[in-house]
């Protein structure tokens, strides 16, 4: 694992880099569901996916949580949430130009991908290959998390397919922010390297707080609720 950090410092630069250009939502948008394409940020998105996995900093398993979250999906859909034809283009579970959705996302992005992102590429140019491999798994699964949300944002798949996505994610993410913390209170501080070690800590800490409350105070009381309400209350009108 170390081996394959010092291999490809600039996989990894390239990774953080474009990890940070995807900005993450804590729920699907509430625009209009789009056609079969996909937006530049859930491909750029996957593209942060693949050049961190081929790195070697994140575990076979997480890699197999995320290829298999794909077929899990379309599975899922056709076998318990299939979309109708009256629930396609449903009404946004939330409403157009919400500001402080808006400024949630912004938050998430900041949180979730771009400080990670800005320490991975300094863990790069320090040489800081413990606190890359800490740090990795989480932004791996949160590009992989966007990507998946671009695919489900799509008239072939329900409201609450679209809403297991961030769920089903998030929840794996604890995990690995769990041990990405867990790691930064063991390392040990060298000559040199405390304001580092103080960020990682604070930068993981501030991940679990809020990635935390996105799944248990948003997601899963506020977000799902919504979108089986307006998935079955669609269906039931028609």
């Amino acid at each position: 694992m170390s081996g394959a950090v010092e291999e490809h410092p600039t996989n990894a630069a390239d990774a953080a880099a474009a990890a940070a250009a995807a900005v993450p939502s804590p729920a699907p948008p509430p625009h209009e569901p789009r056609g079969r394409l996909l937006s530049f940020r859930h491909l750029n998105a996957l593209a942060a996916a693949a050049v961190l996995a081929s790195t070697g900093m994140v575990s076979p398993a997480d890699v197999s949580f995320a290829a298999l979250s794909v077929p899990y999906v379309y599975l899922l859909s056709s076998s318990s949430f299939p979309p109708t034809s009256a629930s396609s283009s449903p009404a946004p579970v939330f409403g157009r130009g919400n500001r402080l959705l808006s400024a949630y996302v912004s938050a998430a992005a900041l949180v979730g991908l771009l400080l990670p992102g800005g320490y991975i590429l300094h863990g790069v140019l320090a040489g800081d290959k413990e606190g890359i491999k800490a740090a990795a798994p989480h932004v791996f699964l949160l590009a992989c998390q966007i990507f998946m949300e671009g695919v489900t944002f799509n008239r072939r798949f329900s409201l609450p397919m679209r809403a297991f996505v961030p769920i089903f994610f998030n929840a794996k993410r604890l995990i690995t922010i769990s041990e990405w913390l867990a790691g930064e209170i063991a390392k040990e501080e060298v000559e040199g390297s405390g304001v580092r070690v103080s960020v990682g800590r604070g930068l993981a800490v501030a991940n679990m707080i809020f990635w935390g409350f996105n799944l248990f105070g948003f997601l899963l009381p506020v977000y799902l609720p919504r979108a089986l309400k307006r998935h079955y209350g669609v269906e039931a009108r028609f």
